[in-house]
Protein backbone atom coordinates (compact mmCIF):
# COMPACT_ATOMS: atom_id res chain seq x y z
CA UNK A 1 0.00 0.00 0.00
CA UNK A 2 1.46 3.36 -1.06
CA UNK A 3 2.11 6.05 1.54
CA UNK A 4 1.34 9.64 0.49
CA UNK A 5 2.39 12.74 2.41
CA UNK A 6 0.11 15.79 2.17
CA UNK A 7 1.86 19.12 2.90
CA UNK A 8 -0.49 22.13 3.18
CA UNK A 9 -1.15 24.74 5.84
CA UNK A 10 -4.90 24.82 5.08
CA UNK A 11 -6.81 22.33 7.24
CA UNK A 12 -9.72 22.11 4.78
CA UNK A 13 -7.45 21.08 1.90
CA UNK A 14 -5.60 18.49 3.97
CA UNK A 15 -8.83 16.90 5.28
CA UNK A 16 -10.44 16.79 1.84
CA UNK A 17 -7.36 15.21 0.30
CA UNK A 18 -7.02 12.67 3.13
CA UNK A 19 -10.64 11.52 2.68
CA UNK A 20 -10.18 11.23 -1.09
CA UNK A 21 -6.96 9.25 -0.86
CA UNK A 22 -8.04 6.95 1.98
CA UNK A 23 -11.16 6.00 0.00
CA UNK A 24 -8.77 4.84 -2.76
CA UNK A 25 -6.78 2.70 -0.33
CA UNK A 26 -3.73 4.94 0.17
CA UNK A 27 -2.02 5.43 3.54
CA UNK A 28 -1.85 9.15 4.33
CA UNK A 29 0.42 11.32 6.46
CA UNK A 30 0.10 15.08 6.95
CA UNK A 31 2.36 18.09 7.47
CA UNK A 32 1.60 21.81 7.72
CA UNK A 33 5.07 23.17 6.92
CA UNK A 34 8.36 22.37 5.22
CA UNK A 35 9.96 21.56 8.56
CA UNK A 36 7.24 19.02 9.42
CA UNK A 37 7.46 17.55 5.92
CA UNK A 38 11.23 17.07 6.19
CA UNK A 39 10.79 15.41 9.59
CA UNK A 40 8.10 13.10 8.19
CA UNK A 41 10.32 12.07 5.25
CA UNK A 42 13.23 11.43 7.60
CA UNK A 43 11.18 9.21 9.91
CA UNK A 44 9.38 7.20 7.20
CA UNK A 45 9.79 7.02 3.45
CA UNK A 46 6.79 8.25 1.45
CA UNK A 47 5.99 7.09 -2.08
CA UNK A 48 4.71 10.55 -3.02
CA UNK A 49 4.45 14.02 -1.47
CA UNK A 50 1.60 16.34 -2.52
CA UNK A 51 2.84 19.75 -1.49
CA UNK A 52 1.39 23.27 -1.62
CA UNK A 53 3.58 25.80 -3.44
CA UNK A 54 3.23 28.45 -0.71
CA UNK A 55 3.99 27.34 2.86
CA UNK A 56 4.54 29.33 6.06
CA UNK A 57 8.27 28.60 6.16
CA UNK A 58 9.17 28.53 2.46
CA UNK A 59 8.38 27.32 -1.03
CA UNK A 60 6.94 23.83 -1.46
CA UNK A 61 9.35 23.10 -4.30
CA UNK A 62 12.18 23.13 -1.73
CA UNK A 63 10.92 19.74 -0.54
CA UNK A 64 12.14 18.13 -3.76
CA UNK A 65 15.73 19.00 -2.88
CA UNK A 66 15.30 18.15 0.80
CA UNK A 67 13.78 14.70 0.06
CA UNK A 68 15.34 13.57 -3.26
CA UNK A 69 14.00 10.01 -2.96
CA UNK A 70 10.37 11.17 -2.75
CA UNK A 71 8.60 12.44 -5.88
CA UNK A 72 6.87 15.77 -5.23
CA UNK A 73 3.57 16.84 -6.82
CA UNK A 74 3.13 20.61 -6.46
CA UNK A 75 -0.36 22.12 -6.04
CA UNK A 76 -1.16 25.80 -5.91
CA UNK A 77 -3.96 28.31 -6.35
CA UNK A 78 -1.47 30.61 -8.10
CA UNK A 79 -1.67 28.67 -11.35
CA UNK A 80 0.60 30.03 -14.06
CA UNK A 81 2.99 28.77 -16.69
CA UNK A 82 5.93 30.37 -14.88
CA UNK A 83 5.09 28.62 -11.62
CA UNK A 84 4.82 25.29 -13.44
CA UNK A 85 8.19 25.78 -15.16
CA UNK A 86 9.93 26.78 -11.93
CA UNK A 87 8.43 23.82 -10.06
CA UNK A 88 9.57 21.35 -12.72
CA UNK A 89 13.04 22.89 -12.84
CA UNK A 90 13.33 22.52 -9.08
CA UNK A 91 12.60 18.79 -9.31
CA UNK A 92 8.82 18.47 -8.99
CA UNK A 93 7.41 15.54 -10.97
CA UNK A 94 4.20 17.37 -11.87
CA UNK A 95 2.01 20.39 -11.16
CA UNK A 96 -1.72 20.69 -10.44
CA UNK A 97 -3.82 23.81 -9.83
CA UNK A 98 -6.30 24.45 -7.04
CA UNK A 99 -9.20 23.94 -6.99
CA UNK A 100 -8.39 20.50 -8.45
CA UNK A 101 -10.79 17.99 -9.91
CA UNK A 102 -10.85 14.75 -7.89
CA UNK A 103 -10.56 12.52 -10.96
CA UNK A 104 -7.66 14.58 -12.29
CA UNK A 105 -5.87 14.35 -8.95
CA UNK A 106 -6.32 10.56 -8.72
CA UNK A 107 -5.18 9.99 -12.31
CA UNK A 108 -2.10 12.16 -11.75
CA UNK A 109 -1.22 10.29 -8.55
CA UNK A 110 -1.69 6.89 -10.23
CA UNK A 111 0.56 7.89 -13.13
CA UNK A 112 3.33 9.17 -10.85
CA UNK A 113 3.26 6.06 -8.67
CA UNK A 114 3.30 3.78 -11.73
CA UNK A 115 6.33 5.61 -13.12
CA UNK A 116 8.08 5.34 -9.75
CA UNK A 117 7.35 1.61 -9.58
CA UNK A 118 8.76 1.08 -13.08
CA UNK A 119 11.90 3.02 -12.20
CA UNK A 120 12.45 0.88 -9.11
CA UNK A 121 11.92 -2.34 -11.09
CA UNK A 122 14.36 -1.12 -13.69
CA UNK A 123 16.97 -0.42 -11.02
CA UNK A 124 16.50 -3.88 -9.50
CA UNK A 125 16.77 -5.55 -12.91
CA UNK A 126 19.93 -3.64 -13.69
CA UNK A 127 21.47 -4.70 -10.37
CA UNK A 128 20.47 -8.33 -10.97
CA UNK A 129 21.84 -8.22 -14.50
CA UNK A 130 25.10 -6.70 -13.28
CA UNK A 131 25.49 -9.58 -10.81
CA UNK A 132 24.81 -12.28 -13.42
CA UNK A 133 26.52 -10.63 -16.41
CA UNK A 134 29.08 -8.09 -15.12
CA UNK A 135 29.78 -6.94 -18.69
CA UNK A 136 26.71 -5.96 -20.73
CA UNK A 137 25.42 -8.91 -22.74
CA UNK A 138 28.61 -11.01 -22.46
CA UNK A 139 27.82 -14.51 -21.25
CA UNK A 140 30.43 -17.01 -20.09
CA UNK A 141 32.53 -18.15 -17.20
CA UNK A 142 35.43 -19.83 -18.99
CA UNK A 143 38.97 -18.63 -18.28
CA UNK A 144 39.18 -16.96 -21.70
CA UNK A 145 35.95 -15.00 -21.24
CA UNK A 146 36.83 -14.06 -17.66
CA UNK A 147 40.04 -12.55 -19.00
CA UNK A 148 38.10 -10.62 -21.66
CA UNK A 149 35.68 -9.24 -19.05
CA UNK A 150 38.48 -8.17 -16.74
CA UNK A 151 40.26 -6.37 -19.57
CA UNK A 152 37.05 -4.60 -20.62
CA UNK A 153 36.49 -3.40 -17.04
CA UNK A 154 40.00 -1.95 -16.88
CA UNK A 155 40.20 -0.33 -20.32
CA UNK A 156 36.62 0.98 -20.65
CA UNK A 157 37.00 4.02 -18.29
CA UNK A 158 40.01 5.25 -20.31
CA UNK A 159 40.23 6.82 -23.77
CA UNK A 160 42.78 4.25 -24.93
CA UNK A 161 42.43 2.84 -28.45
CA UNK A 162 41.41 -0.82 -28.36
CA UNK A 163 41.96 -3.53 -30.97
CA UNK A 164 39.63 -6.54 -30.67
CA UNK A 165 40.84 -9.70 -32.38
CA UNK A 166 39.04 -12.96 -33.00
CA UNK A 167 37.45 -15.16 -35.60
CA UNK A 168 34.27 -14.15 -37.40
CA UNK A 169 31.18 -14.61 -35.25
CA UNK A 170 32.92 -14.50 -31.86
CA UNK A 171 31.15 -11.31 -30.75
CA UNK A 172 33.66 -8.54 -31.39
CA UNK A 173 30.95 -5.90 -31.80
CA UNK A 174 29.41 -6.98 -28.49
CA UNK A 175 32.75 -6.33 -26.76
CA UNK A 176 33.00 -2.92 -28.43
CA UNK A 177 29.51 -2.03 -27.19
CA UNK A 178 30.44 -3.17 -23.68
CA UNK A 179 33.55 -0.95 -23.73
CA UNK A 180 31.45 2.03 -24.83
CA UNK A 181 28.69 1.32 -22.28
CA UNK A 182 31.22 1.24 -19.41
CA UNK A 183 33.05 4.38 -20.56
CA UNK A 184 32.51 8.06 -19.69
CA UNK A 185 31.31 8.49 -23.28
CA UNK A 186 28.30 6.19 -22.78
CA UNK A 187 25.88 9.12 -23.02
CA UNK A 188 26.90 9.71 -26.65
CA UNK A 189 25.89 7.18 -29.33
CA UNK A 190 28.36 4.54 -30.45
CA UNK A 191 28.97 4.79 -34.22
CA UNK A 192 29.55 1.37 -35.78
CA UNK A 193 31.12 0.89 -39.22
CA UNK A 194 31.77 -2.39 -41.05
CA UNK A 195 34.68 -1.44 -43.29
CA UNK A 196 34.19 -4.56 -45.44
CA UNK A 197 30.65 -3.54 -46.39
CA UNK A 198 31.55 -0.12 -47.85
CA UNK A 199 32.63 -0.08 -51.53
CA UNK A 200 36.31 0.80 -51.90
CA UNK A 201 35.61 3.96 -53.88
CA UNK A 202 33.27 5.36 -51.21
CA UNK A 203 35.04 4.46 -47.98
CA UNK A 204 36.92 7.76 -47.61
CA UNK A 205 33.77 9.80 -48.19
CA UNK A 206 31.71 7.63 -45.81
CA UNK A 207 34.27 7.80 -43.02
CA UNK A 208 35.65 11.32 -43.36
CA UNK A 209 32.94 13.16 -45.30
CA UNK A 210 33.23 15.28 -48.44
CA UNK A 211 32.66 18.83 -49.60
CA UNK A 212 30.17 19.86 -52.26
CA UNK A 213 31.70 19.29 -55.70
CA UNK A 214 34.50 17.08 -54.37
CA UNK A 215 33.70 14.48 -57.03
CA UNK A 216 31.03 13.69 -59.60
CA UNK A 217 27.68 13.37 -57.86
CA UNK A 218 28.72 15.28 -54.71
CA UNK A 219 25.92 17.85 -55.00
CA UNK A 220 25.98 18.68 -51.29
CA UNK A 221 28.46 18.47 -48.45
CA UNK A 222 28.46 15.29 -46.37
CA UNK A 223 29.46 14.75 -42.74
CA UNK A 224 31.41 11.51 -42.36
CA UNK A 225 30.97 8.83 -39.72
CA UNK A 226 34.10 9.94 -37.86
CA UNK A 227 32.55 13.39 -37.37
CA UNK A 228 29.28 11.75 -36.36
CA UNK A 229 31.15 10.00 -33.54
CA UNK A 230 32.61 13.27 -32.19
CA UNK A 231 32.53 13.12 -28.39
CA UNK A 232 31.77 9.40 -28.43
CA UNK A 233 33.18 6.09 -29.64
CA UNK A 234 33.86 4.95 -33.20
CA UNK A 235 33.87 1.19 -33.78
CA UNK A 236 35.60 0.13 -37.00
CA UNK A 237 34.85 -3.54 -37.65
CA UNK A 238 37.04 -5.39 -40.18
CA UNK A 239 39.61 -2.59 -40.05
CA UNK A 240 41.98 -4.71 -42.15
CA UNK A 241 39.78 -3.91 -45.18
CA UNK A 242 40.60 -0.17 -45.15
CA UNK A 243 42.23 1.20 -48.29
CA UNK A 244 45.75 2.73 -48.00
CA UNK A 245 44.30 6.25 -48.40
CA UNK A 246 41.71 5.65 -45.66
CA UNK A 247 44.44 4.22 -43.42
CA UNK A 248 46.45 7.42 -43.86
CA UNK A 249 43.46 9.62 -42.95
CA UNK A 250 42.64 7.47 -39.92
CA UNK A 251 46.23 7.74 -38.71
CA UNK A 252 45.88 11.53 -38.66
CA UNK A 253 42.71 11.24 -36.57
CA UNK A 254 44.58 9.11 -34.02
CA UNK A 255 47.71 11.29 -34.00
CA UNK A 256 46.26 14.81 -34.12
CA UNK A 257 42.52 14.47 -33.54
CA UNK A 258 41.91 16.05 -36.95
CA UNK A 259 40.01 15.08 -40.08
CA UNK A 260 39.85 16.66 -43.50
CA UNK A 261 36.84 15.98 -45.66
CA UNK A 262 37.42 14.82 -49.22
CA UNK A 263 37.82 17.98 -51.33
CA UNK A 264 38.35 20.26 -48.32
CA UNK A 265 41.34 22.56 -47.82
CA UNK A 266 41.00 22.90 -44.03
CA UNK A 267 40.88 20.37 -41.20
CA UNK A 268 38.31 19.87 -38.45
CA UNK A 269 39.02 18.84 -34.88
CA UNK A 270 37.26 15.76 -33.50
CA UNK A 271 37.29 14.02 -30.13
CA UNK A 272 36.80 10.34 -30.88
CA UNK A 273 37.68 7.18 -28.96
CA UNK A 274 38.53 4.41 -31.47
CA UNK A 275 37.73 0.74 -30.99
CA UNK A 276 38.70 -1.48 -33.93
CA UNK A 277 38.23 -5.16 -34.70
CA UNK A 278 39.58 -7.68 -37.17
CA UNK A 279 39.83 -11.41 -37.78
CA UNK A 280 42.79 -10.91 -40.11
CA UNK A 281 46.51 -11.24 -39.38
CA UNK A 282 47.49 -7.55 -39.30
CA UNK A 283 51.15 -8.36 -38.62
CA UNK A 284 51.34 -10.36 -41.86
CA UNK A 285 49.50 -7.59 -43.69
CA UNK A 286 52.13 -5.14 -42.43
CA UNK A 287 54.90 -7.44 -43.70
CA UNK A 288 53.13 -7.74 -47.06
CA UNK A 289 52.74 -3.96 -47.32
CA UNK A 290 48.93 -4.09 -47.17
CA UNK A 291 48.59 -2.29 -43.83
CA UNK A 292 50.48 0.73 -42.54
CA UNK A 293 52.96 -0.14 -39.82
CA UNK A 294 52.53 3.19 -38.01
CA UNK A 295 48.74 2.73 -37.95
CA UNK A 296 49.14 -0.83 -36.67
CA UNK A 297 51.19 0.37 -33.69
CA UNK A 298 48.60 3.09 -32.98
CA UNK A 299 45.90 0.42 -32.86
CA UNK A 300 47.90 -2.05 -30.81
CA UNK A 301 47.92 -0.01 -27.61
CA UNK A 302 45.46 -2.44 -25.99
CA UNK A 303 44.46 -5.76 -27.53
CA UNK A 304 41.56 -7.99 -26.55
CA UNK A 305 41.60 -11.53 -27.94
CA UNK A 306 38.21 -13.22 -28.16
CA UNK A 307 38.49 -17.01 -27.95
CA UNK A 308 36.57 -19.06 -30.54
CA UNK A 309 33.54 -20.96 -29.29
CA UNK A 310 35.26 -24.34 -29.72
CA UNK A 311 37.69 -23.26 -26.96
CA UNK A 312 34.81 -22.25 -24.64
CA UNK A 313 33.23 -25.67 -24.09
CA UNK A 314 32.04 -24.90 -20.56
CA UNK A 315 30.31 -21.72 -21.81
CA UNK A 316 28.25 -23.44 -24.51
CA UNK A 317 25.32 -24.65 -22.30
CA UNK A 318 25.11 -21.29 -20.50
CA UNK A 319 25.32 -19.33 -23.74
CA UNK A 320 22.80 -21.62 -25.45
CA UNK A 321 20.26 -21.10 -22.63
CA UNK A 322 20.76 -17.34 -22.83
CA UNK A 323 20.25 -17.30 -26.62
CA UNK A 324 17.23 -19.62 -26.28
CA UNK A 325 15.57 -17.24 -23.79
CA UNK A 326 16.27 -14.31 -26.13
CA UNK A 327 14.84 -16.13 -29.16
CA UNK A 328 11.69 -17.26 -27.33
CA UNK A 329 11.07 -13.73 -26.04
CA UNK A 330 11.68 -12.12 -29.42
CA UNK A 331 9.41 -14.56 -31.25
CA UNK A 332 6.77 -14.56 -28.48
CA UNK A 333 7.09 -18.32 -28.02
CA UNK A 334 6.54 -20.16 -24.72
CA UNK A 335 9.71 -21.09 -22.85
CA UNK A 336 11.43 -24.05 -24.53
CA UNK A 337 14.19 -26.34 -23.27
CA UNK A 338 16.98 -28.40 -24.82
CA UNK A 339 16.70 -32.16 -24.72
CA UNK A 340 19.68 -34.03 -23.24
CA UNK A 341 20.63 -35.21 -26.73
CA UNK A 342 20.48 -31.63 -28.06
CA UNK A 343 22.81 -30.42 -25.30
CA UNK A 344 25.28 -33.19 -26.18
CA UNK A 345 25.05 -32.22 -29.85
CA UNK A 346 25.85 -28.61 -28.95
CA UNK A 347 28.90 -29.72 -26.98
CA UNK A 348 30.18 -32.03 -29.76
CA UNK A 349 29.87 -29.51 -32.56
CA UNK A 350 33.00 -27.61 -33.61
CA UNK A 351 31.23 -24.26 -34.33
CA UNK A 352 33.19 -22.88 -37.30
CA UNK A 353 30.77 -19.93 -37.30
CA UNK A 354 31.22 -19.42 -33.53
CA UNK A 355 28.51 -17.62 -31.50
CA UNK A 356 26.78 -16.37 -34.66
CA UNK A 357 26.35 -19.96 -35.86
CA UNK A 358 25.01 -21.01 -32.43
CA UNK A 359 22.52 -18.14 -32.43
CA UNK A 360 21.30 -19.00 -35.95
CA UNK A 361 20.91 -22.70 -35.09
CA UNK A 362 18.87 -21.92 -31.96
CA UNK A 363 16.67 -19.38 -33.74
CA UNK A 364 15.90 -21.93 -36.46
CA UNK A 365 15.08 -24.57 -33.84
CA UNK A 366 12.75 -22.22 -31.92
CA UNK A 367 10.76 -21.55 -35.09
CA UNK A 368 10.29 -25.29 -35.72
CA UNK A 369 9.99 -26.63 -32.16
CA UNK A 370 6.72 -27.73 -30.54
CA UNK A 371 7.81 -28.75 -27.04
CA UNK A 372 11.59 -29.00 -26.77
CA UNK A 373 14.74 -28.46 -28.83
CA UNK A 374 16.07 -31.70 -30.33
CA UNK A 375 19.28 -32.36 -32.31
CA UNK A 376 17.23 -32.69 -35.50
CA UNK A 377 15.82 -29.17 -35.05
CA UNK A 378 19.28 -27.72 -34.49
CA UNK A 379 20.34 -29.28 -37.84
CA UNK A 380 24.00 -29.38 -36.87
CA UNK A 381 26.27 -31.20 -39.25
CA UNK A 382 29.03 -33.55 -38.20
CA UNK A 383 32.33 -32.04 -37.16
CA UNK A 384 34.00 -33.57 -40.22
CA UNK A 385 31.58 -31.81 -42.56
CA UNK A 386 31.30 -28.46 -40.80
CA UNK A 387 34.62 -27.85 -39.11
CA UNK A 388 37.93 -26.99 -40.79
CA UNK A 389 40.97 -29.18 -40.51
CA UNK A 390 42.77 -26.51 -38.54
CA UNK A 391 46.27 -27.93 -38.45
CA UNK A 392 48.07 -25.01 -40.08
CA UNK A 393 44.89 -23.72 -41.81
CA UNK A 394 43.42 -20.26 -41.17
CA UNK A 395 39.70 -19.53 -41.22
CA UNK A 396 40.13 -17.75 -44.57
CA UNK A 397 41.91 -20.78 -46.02
CA UNK A 398 39.17 -23.06 -44.75
CA UNK A 399 36.46 -20.75 -46.10
CA UNK A 400 38.10 -20.70 -49.53
CA UNK A 401 38.48 -24.49 -49.62
CA UNK A 402 34.96 -25.21 -48.36
CA UNK A 403 33.34 -22.83 -50.86
CA UNK A 404 35.31 -24.13 -53.84
CA UNK A 405 34.59 -27.76 -52.91
CA UNK A 406 30.82 -27.27 -52.48
CA UNK A 407 29.77 -24.43 -54.77
CA UNK A 408 28.98 -26.79 -57.67
CA UNK A 409 26.69 -29.00 -55.61
CA UNK A 410 25.15 -26.70 -53.00
CA UNK A 411 23.10 -23.51 -53.22
CA UNK A 412 24.39 -20.32 -51.63
CA UNK A 413 21.83 -20.72 -48.85
CA UNK A 414 23.11 -24.23 -48.05
CA UNK A 415 26.76 -23.13 -48.10
CA UNK A 416 26.02 -20.22 -45.75
CA UNK A 417 24.02 -22.47 -43.40
CA UNK A 418 26.81 -25.06 -43.19
CA UNK A 419 29.36 -22.34 -42.49
CA UNK A 420 27.09 -20.84 -39.83
CA UNK A 421 26.94 -17.41 -41.47
CA UNK A 422 24.30 -15.36 -43.30
CA UNK A 423 24.00 -15.24 -47.09
CA UNK A 424 25.00 -11.56 -46.96
CA UNK A 425 28.17 -12.45 -45.03
CA UNK A 426 28.91 -15.23 -47.55
CA UNK A 427 28.52 -12.78 -50.45
CA UNK A 428 30.73 -10.18 -48.75
CA UNK A 429 33.51 -12.69 -48.07
CA UNK A 430 33.28 -14.07 -51.60
CA UNK A 431 33.67 -10.54 -52.98
CA UNK A 432 36.56 -9.70 -50.66
CA UNK A 433 38.44 -12.92 -51.44
CA UNK A 434 37.76 -12.84 -55.19
CA UNK A 435 35.56 -15.96 -55.24
CA UNK A 436 32.63 -15.19 -57.56
CA UNK A 437 30.14 -18.01 -57.89
CA UNK A 438 30.87 -19.83 -61.18
CA UNK A 439 28.12 -20.82 -63.58
CA UNK A 440 28.69 -23.85 -65.75
CA UNK A 441 28.10 -23.19 -69.42
CA UNK A 442 24.54 -24.10 -70.33
CA UNK A 443 23.75 -25.09 -66.75
CA UNK A 444 20.79 -23.70 -64.89
CA UNK A 445 21.50 -21.85 -61.63
CA UNK A 446 20.44 -23.83 -58.56
CA UNK A 447 17.11 -22.78 -57.10
CA UNK A 448 17.58 -20.90 -53.83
Amino acid sequence: MNRILIVDDEDVIRRALRRLLEREGYRVAEATSLAEARQSCASQQSDLAICDLRLPDGEGIQLAAACPDTPVLIMTSFASVNSAVEAMKAGAVDYIAKPFDHEEMLLTIARILKQRRLERENQHLRRDLARVYPIDGMVGRSAGMNQVCETVKKVAPTDTTVLIRGESGTGKELVARAIHAKSPRAGVPLVTVNCASIPEGLIESELFGHEKGAFTGATTGHRGLVEAADGGTLFLDEIGELTPAAQSRLLRVLQDGEIRRVGATTSRTVDVRLVAATHRDLEQMVRDGDFREDLYYRLEVMEIHLPPLRERGEDIPLLAEHLLDEACTRMKRPRLAFSAAATQALLRHRWPGNVRELKNAIERAVILADECITPELLALHTPREAAPERRGMSMDDYFRRFVIEHQDTLTETEIARRLGISRKALWERRSRMGLPRPRAQGARAPVE
